[in-house]
């Protein structure tokens, strides 16, 4: 593996549009994307997996005349059968070489800024998956390769072969388990961490409380209540409790229309106004979940 990965020139944006919940209609999904466009979102976050493919292709479309002012990522490794009816874990060299050509063919792109392994444990051939991501930087194909992966131990060992460019995670006031291992690592290192389940499943914001990992329901309405109490909307308290960690550079949201990507903006803009102390009390308030498995 090269000591020297290489990474974008510049640093991902605070936001990224997260595409699996786009509908599956072109005319649907293009007006949301057109809308974070918009909204100032550059980055743009899918995989191969979702809605086997036809993801990937309606963003091809949509994002012809704006290629150049997006920032496109896109995930390996969970391949389909025959029949499209399941997909099986497959992070094989040959088959990350096959599957980025088929990524790069539907979004209508030479080059992606950001390929992901979409899983990974520790029984997998990971440094021939990571001698494919190399190559196809050196190709060309790619400007750099990270992973998606909640697995510490899966982590520190990438981090010790061949450092990503970033590695996508869950994080929210629900999900803490990577502040006790994960994020000292990270923040030591140059790889960030693209933060998804910002908003827990809608969750936090207007969904009715529901038990969440170890989290019971009534804890988890009073954690909700707690965020819903500070003055701010719930979006923009949600959004600066995921960009205050050091190691995140950027937060990976969903929407599935366009009402979603007004209050993403909305949220982002407030977001900017509410101290750092009141975060930092409610990170204080309740206690953090921590990994069980995979340590």
């Amino acid at each position: 593996m090269s000591e020297n990965t290489v990474r974008p020139v510049d640093p991902f944006p605070e936001l990224a549009l997260g595409c699996m919940s786009l509908p599956e209609r072109f005319s649907d999904a293009k007006k949301i994307i057109y809308a974070a466009f918009d909204s100032g979102i550059r980055f743009l976050d899918t995989a191969d997996l979702y809605q086997k493919g036809q993801n990937e292709q309606n963003i091809g479309r949509a994002i012809q005349t704006k290629r150049n002012q997006l920032i496109l990522a896109s995930k390996v490794g969970n391949q389909w059968n025959a029949e499209g009816t399941a997909w099986a874990w497959n992070p094989r060299k040959a088959y990350i070489l096959q599957a980025v050509e088929e990524s790069l063919k539907r979004l209508r792109t030479d080059y992606l800024d950001l390929y992901q392994l979409h899983g990974g444990t520790l029984e997998d051939p990971l440094e021939e998956a990571l001698e494919a991501f190399e190559l196809l930087i050196s190709q060309g194909k790619i400007k750099a390769f990270g992973i998606s992966s909640i697995r510490p131990n899966v982590i520190r060992k990438v981090m010790t072969m061949s450092p990503p460019a970033t590695i996508m995670m869950q994080y929210s006031p629900l999900d803490r388990r990577p502040e006790e291992e994960v994020f000292p690592l990270l923040e030591k290192s140059e790889t960030r961490v693209l933060a998804r389940g910002a908003f827990a499943k809608g969750i936090l914001i207007d969904k009715p409380a529901i038990a969440y990992l170890d989290f019971s329901k009534e804890k988890v309405a009073e954690i909700k209540t707690e965020i819903q109490s500070q003055g701010f909307s719930p979006e923009s308290v949600l959004i600066r409790f995921g960009l205050v960690e050091k190691s995140v550079s950027s937060l990976v949201i969903g929407a599935s229309s366009v009402d979603h990507v007004e209050k993403i903006r909305k949220g982002y803009a407030e977001s900017k106004t509410i101290p750092l102390d009141l975060i930092l009390n409610l990170k204080q308030k309740f206690t953090p979940n921590l990994y069980q498995d995979h340590r």
